[in-house]
Formats: structure tokens, C-alpha cells, sequence
């Protein structure tokens, strides 16, 4: 039976208005949005409401292409300053982490699995594939999770957190497609050669994304484009044609392209504002296709027989593994304190990166690989509610969340200054205690460098003067030297 476009676009903007209506409901319960992103697409799925989607190689390429969106997007938004103190950290952890994380929970999943599944008849390797298909903290749950809660955590964790989630996802790929590649031949694997295809695939995609990326950025700042609407779309365009280069060059893509997106998004180009908001927008589109996808795809009713064998891998993960490879990753660096490396193991988060590579393994028709699919998947649902759900409350029993400062966002006025322009802008609204001692602009207690560029009363916008006469209510955006000045802003106008 033919379907018509308008039944599928029609089936496409309902999924995405719950999936955006999931996304509000996280913010005010605590659930994270990618969990109810999932459970929208399950619930249209085959033991729902009956939408039959069995492509995998469709499921597998939408994944790819998010992902990808998702890791340049992260880079764009980290802060160089910011994680430069905690590179070496970074670093290790998304590398011989990775590798211990895939071997421990190797060898305890083959052990697991013959205890409880033993009629199934996994082997070791399989077993491996399995453990490296969850061996990254996934950088979409990471990159969310951490951000729409607006965590606020001392001593360089977030940073360190959302660089681990964003360049430790190559290795477990790579991890993932040499597993495939061993389980198809039915070989023993050289692992000299293997672990020397990892280096130069490794080293090949930060050179490249490197490399791009200041290509990128000036090729950006020379071409005159008529219409600016299309800078962000070039900078897309650019996303997209290293993530697939490095392919070629036989690097690592998904390193490349986060690579890239830090060194474009350090770098100052023409409408940069711009593109930035265009990629927070095209990230949340791409995580919220990405999980309904994956959400369809799968039969829950298959879940119930590996339910105890994956409750019990997800728990092993969670409480041993994860901290046992976090603390011994982390030895050389014996100032970080023990609270620091305790919250680092519980944002070992799962999300869409291990269903991704899970798919991999059932496009490749490997032994096994619906069994894989449905633990990962478990897997996944135990860590985002267990994990994402409780990483705010972790935080603070830890001691590790620290006030923020109070700045309103802008609200009531569409301005936003560029980068490169070091002044800090806030609106403030008028109280009764502000106009108490004058109602005038000139009887506010304001500092001599800050301004007050624009007023709102009611739907109208004034330009005030010192002798503007200020109403409860009034909404003002001022402007001043930077986040200090403003800070000294609102001591002045005893804002807390």
C-alpha cells in the first residue's frame, strides 16, 4: 500500500511536537529530554501504535549524520580557555579509558552472560564488541543533559566532561568497526596492528579537523556572500565535507570533526553569532531525530528476556567499572580530589552513541547483534534515568555546584552583542524599592560605566534620558564595561 507524503509529513511534525512538548516536561520534572525523546519514538513504534521501521541502514545513516552535527556543534561551543587546564585529563580519559572500559566490561559481560544467558552462546569477542560498543560517555547526553539543567560545577569538571564526551567517541568507534571486522573474517587479531591502525586513524583525524578547520575559518572571513542568511550554511557545508574527507584520508571522522568545530568556533569569523545559533538549533534537531529513529526501532517486548542479564551489566557498569577506570585513568594526577573523580564516574552517561554503533553491528549482519542492540538498549534507558536524572543532585550532595551568578537572561529584548565586543548586557525590571528614593533615570544608583540604553513599558520601547520617569514594571537593558562591572551593577541596585 502506497502512503502518501502528506500522511507521513503529517505522522513526522506530530512525533516532533511531542518530542519538542517531551523536552519542556524534562526541564520541569528532572526526566532528561533525550530518555522522553526515545520513549515518543517507542511509543509510535511496532509495540505502540504500530509504525513498522525495520532500516536499519536508514537508522544507521540518520544516526552517522547526527552525530556528526552533535560533535561539531559541541566543539563549537567549548571554550579553548576553559578546557585547556584540563586537556591531559580530557585526553586520557577518552582514550586508555576507553580501552580499559571495553576490556573490563569485556570480560565481566562474558562472564555475566554465561552465567544468566548461557543457551545464547557468546563468546569473548563478542563480548568485547559489545563492552567497546558502550565504552564512550555519549556526547549528545552529556552535551544536553549537563547544559538544559544549567549545572554549574567548580574546579573545570563541566569542561572536563564535555571534552571527555566529545573525543572519546573515535576510539570506541574504531574499537567498535576493528571488533566487526575480527568477528567477520574469524580470525585471531594481530593486536600490534591493530592498535597501530588506532594510533594513525587517531593522529589523521586531529591533524585533518585541525587543518580544516583554519582553512574553514579563512575561507569564511575572504568570500562575500550577497545574502548572510547563507554563512551559516556554509560553515554546514564545511562540517560536512571534513567529516567525510577524513574518511578518505583514513582518519578518524568523528575526531575531525569535533577537532574542527573547537578551532572554527576559537576563531573569530564573519557572523559567527549567527552560525552558532544556527548550530544549537540544528544539534537539538538532529539528537531529537536521532532518538525518535532509534526509538522506533526498537520491540520492547524483546527486552523482557534480556532483563536480567542487562539490569545487572548496566549496574556492573555504573558502580564498578566506570569508577574503576576513572580512578585508575586519573592516578597521575594526584591533586584532583577524590570528590572530583567520584562525579566524573557517574556522568558516565549512555545514550544514542552505543545504539548507534549497536546498529552497526546488526548492518554488518554479526552473530549476535539483535542480542547486542537489545542490551545496549537496556543499557542505554538504565543510565539516562539512573545517571541523567540524579546528575544535579550528585552534584550537590558532592559539594561540587556552585551559585551562578544571577544575570537575567535577555528576554524582552532581541539583542545580542558579538564576541568580540567585551561589554556584558543585561535587562533589569523596576521594582518599588528601586524608585523609592527618585523615579528618575539620574536617581538610580548606577555605577559611571554603566548605561541604560533602552526602555520597555508595556509593548512599547523607549530611548531614556536621565530625566526619564521610571514606572514598577519597567523593563531596562543597560549595558557596561564586563560580568565584573555588571556584577557591581546590581550590588549598586541591590539586585541579588
Amino acid at each position: 500500500m502506497d502512503i502518501r507524503l502528506e500522511i507521513i509529513l503529517l505522522v513526522v511534525s506530530l512525533l516532533f511536537f511531542l518530542s519538542i512538548l517531551a523536552g519542556k516536561a524534562s526541564s520541569k520534572f528532572g526526566v532528561p529530554a533525550l530518555l522522553l525523546f526515545l520513549s515518543v519514538g517507542m511509543l509510535f513504534g511496532s509495540d505502540g501504535l504500530g509504525i513498522q521501521f525495520e532500516n536499519i541502514q536508514l537508522a544507521e545513516t540518520v544516526g552517522t549524520i547526527a552525530l556528526c552535527i552533535i560533535l561539531f556543534s559541541g566543539g563549537m561551543d567549548t571554550k579553548i580557555n576553559e578546557i585547556r587546564p584540563v586537556i591531559p585529563q580530557g585526553i586520557i580519559l577518552a582514550t586508555l579509558g576507553v580501552l580499559l572500559t571495553a576490556l573490563f566490561n569485556g570480560i565481566l559481560i562474558w562472564w555475566i552472560l554465561g552465567m544468566t544467558m548461557e543457551s545464547a552462546g557468546i563468546g569473548f569477542i563478542t563480548s568485547l564488541l559489545l563492552a567497546s560498543t558502550m565504552s564512550s560517555t555519549d556526547s549528545a547526553s552529556v552535551f544536553s543533559i549537563l547544559r538544559s539543567k544549567g549545572l554549574h560545577l567548580k574546579n573545570n569538571l563541566r569542561p572536563m566532561l564535555e571534552l571527555e564526551s566529545g573525543s572519546n567517541d573515535p576510539m570506541a568507534y574504531i574499537l567498535v568497526i576493528t571488533l566487526i571486522g575480527i568477528i567477520k573474517i574469524d580470525a585471531t587479531p594481530d593486536f600490534w596492528t591493530v592498535g597501530y591502525q588506532l594510533l594513525i586513524q587517531l593522529i589523521v583525524g586531529a591533524l585533518v579537523g585541525f587543518t580544516l578547520g583554519k582553512v574553514s575559518v579563512f575561507i569564511i572571513n575572504r568570500i562575500k556572500i550577497g545574502n548572510d542568511s547563507l554563512y551559516p550554511i556554509l560553515v554546514f557545508t564545511f562540517c560536512i565535507f571534513i567529516f567525510s574527507f577524513t574518511y578518505f584520508v583514513k582518519g578518524n571522522s568523528f575526531l575531525a570533526v569535533y577537532v574542527s568545530g573547537l578551532v572554527i568556533g576559537n576563531s573569530k569569523f564573519v557572523h559567527k553569532r549567527s552560525s552558532l545559533n544556527f548550530f544549537d538549533g540544528l544539534a537539538w534537531l538532529s539528537q531529537l531525530f536521532m532518538f525518535l529513529a532509534l526509538g522506533l526501532l526498537v520491540n520492547p517486548h524483546e527486552l523482557i528476556p534480556i532483563l536480567i542479564p542487562g539490569l545487572i551489566i548496566s549496574f556492573v557498569m555504573i558502580f564498578f567499572t566506570r569508577p574503576l577506570v576513572v580512578f585508575i585513568s586519573l592516578l597521575p594526577f594526584r591533586k584532583m580530589k577524590f570528590k572530583d573523580k567520584t562525579y566524573i564516574s557517574w556522568v558516565g552517561l549512555r545514550g544514542a552513541v552505543p545504539i548507534i554503533f549497536a546498529i552497526i553491528a546488526l548492518s554488518h549482519d554479526i552473530p549476535h547483534a539483535r542480542l547486542i542492540f537489545n542490551i545496549v538498549f537496556l543499557c542505554t534507558l538504565v543510565s539516562l534515568l539512573l545517571q541523567g536524572a540524579s546528575l544535579p543532585m550528585v552534584a550537590r550532595w558532592l559539594g561540587l555546584t556552585e551559585k551562578p551568578r544571577g544575570f537575567k537572561k535577555l528576554s524582552e529584548f532581541d539583542i545580542e552583542l558579538s564576541e568580540d565586543i567585551k561589554s556584558a548586557t543585561a535587562e533589569i525590571e523596576i521594582t518599588k524599592s528601586m524608585i523609592a528614593k527618585g523615579n528618575r533615570i539620574m536617581d538610580l544608583s548606577l555605577p559611571d560605566n554603566t548605561l541604560i540604553v533602552l526602555l520597555k513599558r508595556d509593548d512599547k520601547y523607549l530611548v531614556p534620558t536621565g530625566k526619564t520617569v521610571l514606572q514598577e514594571g519597567d523593563k531596562l537593558l543597560i549595558i557596561t564595561d564586563d560580568q565584573n562591572a555588571l556584577m557591581e551593577t546590581y550590588k549598586h541596585l541591590q539586585i541579588n
